[in-house]
């Protein structure tokens, strides 16, 4: 292992210090000249270095200090975990001693080790950060066969020290394989990537999608002791999806080792041909939907101007069939009903694709794992969650595309009754809505159902197995009809022809649904965490205004079930609790008192930031300024965890004082 300057430095005084207060010296010019008069003798030839060498270890000299210096190491070594220094300051090049792990000897595993990066020039100029300091951090996220996995984060640099290591288990899907140890063949023909996401978390806790890849890890089967070392290339996403970004340093090492590796002839030939073989399939799929296309204008020239979608590109600029972006997702125990699944889609962030200039909507439809590590997307990104995890409960669902006011762009989610019924979800708020066409041919004295969503025209809708286009006359939502099976007023796609491209496994290009994730949040920890900051700003705030401060404890628990029920209105779109609320308020504030409460809601926990935005509002500007007799404030937080660690945060401000009017 190579060391530094200045540690060889250090280490060669530690050991000049130890020799001195052992007086080895002293004790080498002894056996010097005892081993010059006892067995060389007159007859000396000169001494040489091995025979010096060994007159020190029969006399045990060398055993004693080595064992004071072993001594030395271990203090050193746990003085070194101990300290508070980062890890940004680590300087050696060697890669990090990882915690060692059991390992089934049964099952075949990948071992991935991540040996840091490089040539992250936008940091280039980014100076080291400070013991204690708050930094900018790169976390790379694997997804492999069902398993997930989070590097520990580092410091963003050029050079960033993103050491870690991650044990894949590599097995079949088929029946009766499970148990059964994969050789070397058997590997080749799981095709599934190691799909890897490198995110970066700002000093205020925003994520941003950096990089998007997969690797193909099968080259590692012609090594023939089983390891590989190799660096990746990452290029940017969106409209940088070109543009590199930086260099992992990866080694790749197959556990248990293979008996018998396959050549490297094999393995490419293999690669290629699915390569060829996926291509082929594509080729095909386009071709068909050109037809398609032709057929659905040939309908209708206006069709034209109609919002189909059939394909759309991910975060590396890559077109996929819309369908591929939809897959039946079970979420385990996480989630206990569609409406609760609609909340935690609700609550992961929405932000619009970035884009560079003006000019229409940037389009990027992201891959799972990359809207769920970043825990934020567009409406697109939403809707194809909603969607699959809608399938995953057992409903007919589909992701809808059209337009909302003022014909923008949007996309949503409607479900299928088997009497009938239509339901749109829409994905970025969790509301629900009953859709009821409207018959133009109708008296005008007629009443007619008023429309209650926000959507204005539908062009089609899809899941991982249909697509439809809308071909009646008016594509406006509230005329339109939802009977698909009526191809006079729905064109759809053939059923064979989406599952040739976009069932699972038909395709190499298009990567697997990642499992949802438990949260790892503390929603006790985080709520009282958010309210003593709060409480600080807020007497902050009043300090400034020259106001004292006083709080009411009992005011603030009495406002935890008006926090609840908000969350369960939300959840479930019923109201509960309000009475038992409004009684415990009325008991706890005295005749002659006002009382005054804002409760608000936000889908992160930056206090500062909740803060900022509360004191926009007129209404809790003036409970957090209220003047008067008796002044009392309350703040009470409650967070609500989802799975991926989202949360639904609420905040509720009150105040109670004597009316002097």
């Amino acid at each position: 292992m190579a060391l530094p300057p200045e540690k060889a430095s250090e280490l060669k005084q530690i050991i000049r210090n130890q020799l001195s207060q052992m007086n080895v010296h002293g004790k080498i010019r002894d056996i010097l000249s005892e081993s010059i008069r006892e067995e060389l003798g007159k007859n000396s030839q000169g001494l040489t270095e091995a025979d010096l060498i060994q007159a020190l270890q029969r006399r045990g000299i060398v055993d004693d200090v080595m064992k004071e210096l072993n001594f030395l190491t271990e203090v050193q070594d746990k003085e070194a975990t101990t300290s508070s220094k980062p890890a940004t300051h680590f300087v050696d090049k060697e890669p990090a001693e990882l915690k060692k792990t059991k390992i089934d000897p049964t099952r075949r595993n990948l071992y991935l080790q991540v040996l840091g990066g490089r040539a992250f020039l936008e940091h280039l100029q980014e100076p080291l950060p400070l013991p204690g300091q708050v930094c900018a951090t790169f976390t790379l996220y694997l997804h492999f066969r069902n398993q997930r996995f989070r590097s520990k984060p580092a410091a963003c640099a050029c050079e960033p020290d993103l050491q870690d290591g991650f044990l894949l288990e590599v097995h079949k899907d088929s029946l009766g394989d499970g148990s059964r140890m994969a050789d070397a063949t058997t590997l080749l023909s799981i095709c599934d990537p190691v799909h890897m996401v490198l995110i970066k978390t700002d000093t205020s806790s925003e994520k941003t999608l950096i990089a998007s890849c997969y690797l193909e890890w099968r080259s590692v089967l012609s090594s023939p002791d089983g390891k590989m070392s190799i660096s990746v290339e990452l290029l940017g996403v969106g409209t940088e999806s070109k543009v590199p970004v930086g260099v992992l340093n990866l080694k790749l090492e197959i556990y248990p080792h293979l008996t018998q590796p396959l050549s490297k002839e094999i393995v490419d030939t293999q690669l290629i041909l699915e390569r060829q073989k996926t291509a082929e399939k594509e080729r095909l799929y386009l071709i068909y939907a050109k037809q398609w296309w032709r057929e659905y204008l040939q309908i209708r020239p206006s069709h034209n101007t109609r919002l189909v979608k059939i394909f759309a590109q991910d975060e590396n600029s890559v077109n996929h069939p819309v369908c591929s972006y939809v897959r039946p997702l079970r979420a385990g125990r996480l989630l206990d009903t569609p409406r609760q699944a609609a909340r935690f889609v609700n609550v992961l962030g929405y932000e619009r694709a970035a884009m560079v200039g003006g000019g229409s909507k940037q389009e990027q439809w992201c891959t799972l794992l990359s809207f769920l590590c970043r825990g934020k997307g567009d409406c697109e990104d939403h809707a194809t969650l909603l969607c699959s995890l809608l399938l995953g409960f057992g409903l007919d669902a589909y992701v809808c595309v059209g337009t909302k006011a003022r014909r923008v762009p949007h996309t949503w989610v409607m479900a299928y009754g088997t009497s009938g019924d239509v339901v749109f979800w829409e994905s970025l708020t969790g509301h629900r809505y009953i859709h009821r066409p409207v018959n133009p041919d109708d008296p005008p004295l007629v009443e007619q159902p008023k429309r209650a969503y926000p959507y204005c025209s539908i062009g089609c809708l899809f899941n991982h197995q249909s697509f439809y286009a809308n071909c009646q006359p008016s594509d406006t939502v509230e005329l339109s009809h939802f009977d698909l099976n009526d191809e006079s007023k729905w064109k759809p796609m053939s059923t064979e022809a989406i599952k040739s491209v976009c069932a699972p496994g038909s395709s190499t290009s298009l990567p697997p649904f990642p499992p949802l994730c438990a949260p790892v949040i503390d929603a006790a920890a985080a709520s009282n965490e958010i309210e003593l900051v709060l409480r600080g700003l807020i007497s902050e705030h009043r300090k400034d205004l020259s106001l004292t401060t006083v709080w009411d404890d009992h005011l603030s628990y009495l406002l935890s079930p008006a926090l609840a029920a908000y969350e369960i209105e939300r959840t479930t779109g019923v109201s509960t609790g309000n009475e038992e609320f409004q009684d415990a308020i009325k008991r706890a504030v005295p005749d002659g008192h006002t009382f005054k409460g804002f409760p608000i809601h936000f889908v992160h926990r930056n206090p500062r930031r909740a803060f900022a935005t509360c004191l926009r509002s007129p209404f809790c500007d003036e409970i957090i300024c209220c003047r008067g007799d008796q002044v009392r404030l309350a703040v009470r937080v409650r967070v609500y965890p989802y799975p991926e660690s989202a949360c639904a945060v609420w905040i509720m401000f009150a105040c109670k004082y004597r009316s002097v009017l």
